[in-house]
């Protein structure tokens, strides 16, 4: 039931700033020691050195495959839900017409909706655990079809049927460009993938998990949970980063810009963390795959952040601020071929999954998520004014 809770109110920092609302067994980000771990395993670590579809296992089951076996029919089990239902497929192009100056991650709330509506999936209330994991596999496996088809389609180009012979990354490049990736950016949009699946009680996680208590269904907490990426001071930097990049444009103009920017008090998009006092792991990871790429953008990339870093510290002195996810981010998926816009629906690509198994951990408890607010308003009750 919805109503005033009988417990006195506390006092908490704005927007609930190191408050613990829940536990939680799926993972922890540690700031002041940049590291972050999905259940007991280092993200990082797992990013360089198991699959997306093992992360997923391990998010979803608690464990990693413990072999090869188990790790195939994992695959097998998610690869037949990758198809979308004819109804769903066949909104798609109007969906994508109808968001073409919005975007697939926009099209995605309404067709992520339309999934969940038309597979009949029911509020994780009234369903037992083993049909809200199913539902949730559904939803992970369906995401990257939906995403790729309404870019397609937004492009004029026909959507892509996904591959059941594929992994995870090398299947959601497959469908966004209709050819089979080159192994080694597959394995580098694949590390990236995994190194985003979770973190901490981030605004999107927090809305899903927020929509689970109501005991919504999935798709709806996994929809409530698009919408609080879409924010750009959440999802919405990968693309922004390589924004400045392209702004910059050539290495004498680096310090100039910079510091006219810092001084006016503009926040430089890839650098600083709310959580990281120290550098971001995922950066560290993914500047070491753009490393391996080579080449003038990842050259350009490495002198800016020198640049940008040398002027905080001196302009911003006793502050540590340093490249988060989104700068390498950027790099690293434009040396792989996706087109901008379709940075941060990558990102949801990987991050449905944390969500889901939010969602599932949420579902289990059936306390509603309702805090309460200090109202600041004109002081009540006063008389209604006649209407003169």
């Amino acid at each position: 039931m919805d109503g005033r809770s009988m417990n006195t109110t506390v006092d908490v920092p704005r927007g609930l700033a190191g408050v613990v609302v829940t536990e939680t067994e799926l993972g922890d980000v540690r700031g002041r020691e940049g590291f972050y771990h999905y259940r007991q395993y280092s993200a990082v670590e797992l990013a360089t050195s198991r699959t997306f579809e093992d992360v997923w296992h391990l998010m979803f089951r608690g464990a990693l495959p413990a072999d090869a076996a188990e790790r195939a029919a994992f695959a097998a089990e998610i690869a037949p839900l990758r198809r979308l239902p004819d109804a769903v497929r066949g909104a798609l192009p109007a969906l994508a017409r109808a968001t073409a100056l919005s975007g697939p991650l926009a099209g995605l709330r309404t067709a992520l909706s339309l999934l969940g509506a038309s597979a009949g999936l029911r509020p994780v209330y009234d369903i037992d655990p083993e049909r809200r994991a199913a539902d949730a596999l559904a939803a992970c496996a369906a995401v990257p079809t939906l995403l790729t088809a309404l870019h397609r389609l937004g492009q004029g180009l026909e959507p892509v049927e996904p591959r059941a012979d594929l992994p995870y990354a090398a299947n959601y490049l497959y469908m966004l460009t209709g050819r089979e990736p080159d192994p080694v950016k597959a394995r580098a949009v694949e590390q990236y993938l995994i190194s985003t699946i979770d973190h901490g009680f981030n605004a999107s996680t927090f809305t899903a998990r927020v929509i689970a208590s109501t005991g919504a269904d999935v798709a709806a907490a996994l929809t409530g949970a698009i919408g609080a990426l879409s924010g750009p001071l959440h999802g919405g930097a990968p693309s922004r980063a390589l924004d400045t990049l392209d702004a910059i444009g050539t290495a004498d103009r680096i310090e100039p810009w910079i510091r006219e920017r810092v001084l006016a008090g503009d926040r430089i998009m890839g650098f600083g963390h709310p959580v990281y006092r120290t550098e971001d792991p995922r950066s560290r990871m993914l500047r070491d795959i753009a490393l391996g790429f080579g080449g003038p953008l990842v050259d350009f990339a490495v002198e800016v952040e020198r640049h940008v870093e040398q002027i905080l510290a001196e302009l911003k002195p006793g502050r540590e601020l340093h490249t988060n996810v989104e700068f390498y981010a950027g790099v690293v998926m434009e040396l792989c071929g996706l087109p901008r816009e379709m940075f941060t629906p990558t990102f949801c690509a990987a991050r449905v999954v944390g969500w889901s198994a939010n969602i599932l951990e949420q579902a289990a408890d059936s306390k509603i998520i309702r805090p309460a607010a200090r109202y600041a308003g004109p002081t009540p009750p006063e008389p209604v004014p006649a209407l003169g």
